[in-house]
């Protein structure tokens, strides 16, 4: 039993992955049910036979507090949609600070924005204003990040 699990809250919300032997334990204990089993596998014991789980549901509600998504270079690429925030190029791609550090700019959200190695290097140590490079799109903080 190597298989991932998708385990969903009370209301079929996705709330988390886990292993096959765990989900059946919780479907054993009467703590989910069986949702989806795997129609060519079972679970054998000597005296009986399981359906495999697939995905399971809880009984009780989990509540499952709100995270933020993290900074990340990945994430920045991903919210911007792998393209310069500046020309829209999609290859070379890099990371620029709207508001280089060496004026107070900072790694955040609102200050990190992709862009293609030549927009970089011609916008330098400036802001998009001094450079006369206006973006696209303002950056922002996604509240998720869609793959």
């Amino acid at each position: 039993m190597k298989d991932k699990v998708l385990v969903l809250n009370q209301d079929y919300q996705a709330i988390s992955i886990c292993s096959a032997e765990r989900a059946f334990v919780l479907v054993f204990l009467r703590k989910a049910e069986l949702v989806y089993e795997l129609p060519d596998r079972v679970i054998r014991s000597i005296r009986a036979e399981w359906s495999y789980p697939s995905i399971i549901r809880l009984y009780s509600y989990v509540r499952v507090p709100f995270r933020r998504v993290a900074l990340s270079r990945a994430n920045v690429f991903r919210r911007d949609g792998y393209c310069c925030a500046y020309c829209g190029a999609r290859t070379n791609l890099t990371l620029d600070h709207v508001n280089p550090r060496s004026q107070g700019g900072v790694d955040s959200w609102e200050n990190l924005v992709t862009a293609c190695h030549s927009c970089n290097t011609r916008k330098g140590n400036r802001t998009p204003e001094q450079a006369e490079m206006p973006m696209r799109k303002k950056p922002f903080r996604p509240s998720y990040i869609m793959y």
